[in-house]
């Protein structure tokens, strides 16, 4: 790309954040979570129409992303890239991007089944977790594949891998969590997942709800093999431990 090229791009990325309703609508999803059309019209104080305006214009210059989830369409920032560009922005304007408050009721929120998978807080946690640790590799179709150490790692857990990739569905790939506005991990993968830690009983399914309910040892399991500092279902923010490189464990329970 030549010294013209790049003034163009920057131009055109320059004229999609300048404006102040876009500009709200793109700080607001720093915090990684995504929101509705509603949501971000809400925020940038601007009506429902105006609002899809501003969206597709972002999405156009590629600065948003929109999730499909049944009938519900959510927009997030699209990649890191554009959080690191809004993020020097911000320091330059001084400016502070809002947090997000989940509405959704605690029991629901920490843990719970969406379909066949885990959802929630402590979902969203594990997922995030297997991203860090190099077990989950994301492409750009928006499904993962297995590292070899994540493939050891889930092989530790009981789970045939290639098994679940000769089914006919996906075998794994992000699913937006309608609490966290976060992925959690979806697909067969997910669903072995969730399988696995009900047969271990590290979780315990309401009868009557969705809701999961995370047992003491499913506390000590998923801290130990995931290496989180796993919370009471109280609790709803769990700190990463940084002490050591993380090992996959060798063999099952």
């Amino acid at each position: 790309m030549n010294v013209e090229q790049h003034d163009i791009g920057v131009s055109q990325v320059a004229a999609a954040i300048a404006e102040p309703a876009r500009t709200k609508i793109l700080c607001s999803l720093m915090d990684g979570h995504a929101r509705t059309s509603t949501e971000l019209a809400a925020i940038a104080e601007v009506s429902a129409s105006t609002a899809s305006a501003h969206l597709a214009k972002l999405k156009e210059s590629a600065l948003v992303r929109l999730h499909v989830q049944g009938r519900h369409r959510y927009y997030s920032l699209a990649d890191k890239r554009v959080a690191q560009a809004l993020e020097a922005l911000m320091v330059l304007g001084q400016n502070a991007a809002p947090t997000f408050n989940s509405r959704t009721p605690d029991r629901l929120q920490f843990a719970r089944t969406c379909y066949d998978h885990m959802a929630g807080t402590l979902a969203v946690l594990l997922h995030d977790r297997m991203i860090e640790a190099g077990w989950l590799l994301e492409t750009d179709e928006q499904v993962y594949q297995l590292s070899e150490s994540g493939e050891t790692f889930f092989e530790g857990l009981g789970v045939e891998v290639k098994d679940l990739s000769a089914l006919r569905r996906r075998f794994a790939c992000p699913c937006l969590d309608w609490s966290m506005r976060r992925p959690h991990l979806g697909g067969s993968l997910g669903a072995a997942l969730l399988q696995t830690a009900i047969k271990r009983k590290w979780v315990v399914q309401d009868l009557d709800s969705r809701a999961l309910a995370l047992t003491a040892l499913g506390r000590k399991e998923l801290g130990a093999r995931f290496d989180l500092e796993v919370p009471d279902q109280s609790i709803q923010l769990v700190k990463i431990k940084r002490s050591q490189p993380l090992a996959a464990p060798t063999g099952g329970m």
